[in-house]
């Protein structure tokens, strides 16, 4: 019930004067200490000092501690899924999912760090050159402050920590507010074990001062954030010289084509749309599809959407349970309103019920509605009849968004098309841009951020390289 703070193999136990309420009863699950500038400074002094131990350490070390809590993560999933879901709101089905992730992205990371490397270069390539012994390493960066946010509050927290700690960093973790008892648990079983190297990673909670003050300090060498963009730029103008990770959200999108095998499409998008109630920075949200199929398409989209069952977060066989908090379930139900004063059309849903927002489908909208042009992180998704791919194309990459989008086609030329002319970080063909594996390189473009996640390319965000030279 209480979280505590971590300065670094120190739990610190204070009155926990805050609180979390389960978004689905409302009752209080979580109660954790209000943390202060001093907190911060605090932890990043001790992140400062172990970076030495952490850079010393083998990766053996490293590998040993990182398995231990793996399997402390494998033996705890249900623990760990109870209380995702008592927390955020997640129904327990993903909630299961994301803790056995949380595993697999450790190990994950395990194998990057033993891949990564350097390689030699030639100093004699040029006339001006000499021979020599040259090659380069990649070091640990230093101190790595993590930000995390609600929505996947255990593996996106893994994909910050673990990589992190495997290339020999010490880390200090803000989690989000709403969420502090999850990433308690997780980091008490990084603290708990026998293998643990000492003050490697502290544990702080706190809102936009705590998080000023993390960013500004001159300790962390970087900051890897996951959030909006407007606190991502905040971040981007505070952070002085140091290496900078933001997964920024975006504006998902799709086109169906009239070569796609509609039925699949239909069943996917409503996957895509309304995973998680709409709380995932890759949801689809905009929905191309031809002419020629469109009015199928729609029948069959909103037939999915119905089947899925919106409900008790406990059951099992529920899909979608409720938001976060009710004030964005109210925003979202503006949006709607505000779209259709403008001309929109509710398909489905459009209701919203205390943090519940039903999935709804929305048709006859502009690239100017908020539905549309914003990111939305509600169980919305907006239907639009297009021409032909080329105007798909067009409205698509009219955004100032770009993570990831998706295409539905049997034509070969159009899929090429759609890789190479998509506007983001990441393209899926045949499915919805909701994809996301953890071994993939996973970041924006635009304003959906800089840095790639990713245990291999994380990696490659904590480090540095070292040039070597010997005559």
């Amino acid at each position: 019930m209480e979280a505590h703070i971590f300065f670094g193999s120190t739990e610190i136990q204070r009155p926990c004067t805050l609180e979390t309420k389960n978004p689905y009863s409302g009752s209080v699950v979580s109660r954790y200490p209000e943390c202060t500038v001093d907190d911060v400074h605090e932890a990043l002094k001790i992140a400062e000092k172990a970076k030495k131990t952490m850079r010393e350490s083998t990766l053996s070390q490293r590998i040993t501690w990182l398995e231990d809590v793996a399997r402390k993560v494998e033996d705890n999933v249900e623990e760990l899924a109870q209380i995702i879901t008592d927390e955020v709101g997640k129904t327990i089905h993903f909630s299961r999912i994301e803790a056995q992730r949380c595993a697999e992205t450790i190990r994950l990371s395990i194998h990057a760090a033993v891949e990564l490397s350097g390689e030699t270069f030639n100093s004699d390539a040029m006339p001006s050159g000499r021979k020599s012994l040259s090659f380069y390493q990649r070091v640990p960066a230093g101190v790595v402050a993590a930000i995390t946010p609600f929505n996947f509050p255990l593996n996106l927290v893994t994909h910050k920590i673990a990589p992190a700690l495997a290339a020999g960093n010490s880390v200090v973790l803000k989690p989000a507010p709403e969420a502090p008892l999850t990433s308690y648990r997780f980091i008490k079983y990084f603290i708990d074990s026998p293998h643990a190297i000492p003050d490697a990673i502290s544990l702080i909670y706190g809102d936009a001062e705590v998080g000023t003050a993390l960013v500004q300090s001159p300790i962390p060498r970087v900051i890897s954030f996951t959030g909006s963009a407007t606190v991502g730029k905040q971040i981007m103008q505070n952070a002085g010289i140091k290496k900078v990770a933001l997964e920024l959200g975006g504006n998902a999108a799709t086109y169906i084509d009239k070569s796609a095998d509609l039925a699949d499409a239909a069943q996917k998008c409503a996957m895509g749309s309304f995973y998680n109630a709409g709380q995932v920075c890759i949801s689809l949200q905009r929905i191309y599809v031809h002419n020629d199929v469109s009015s199928s398409f729609q029948q069959l989209l909103a037939e999915e959407t119905a089947r899925l069952k919106v409900g008790d977060p406990y059951d099992p066989d529920t899909f979608m349970g409720p938001l976060i908090n009710e004030e964005t379930a109210k925003r979202a139900e503006s949006w709607v309103k505000s779209a259709v004063a403008e001309g929109a059309e509710i398909l489905c849903g459009g209701n919203r019920e205390g943090r519940y927002f039903y999935p709804t489908i929305m048709a006859n909208v502009t690239d100017s509605m908020n539905i549309v042009c914003e990111e939305v992180f509600a169980p919305i998704v907006s239907l639009v009849s297009v021409d032909n791919f080329d105007e798909a194309l067009s409205r698509i990459n009219n955004s100032p968004y770009g993570l990831q989008y998706s295409i539905f086609a049997n034509d070969l030329s159009l899929a090429r098309r759609a890789i190479d002319e998509f506007e983001c970080g990441g393209v899926v063909v045949n499915d919805i841009p909701t994809v996301r594996f953890d071994i993939q390189p996973y970041g924006g473009t635009k304003q959906s951020g800089i840095g790639k996640e990713g245990p291999r390319h994380a990696l490659e965000e904590f480090t540095e390289i070292k040039s070597v030279v010997i005559f």
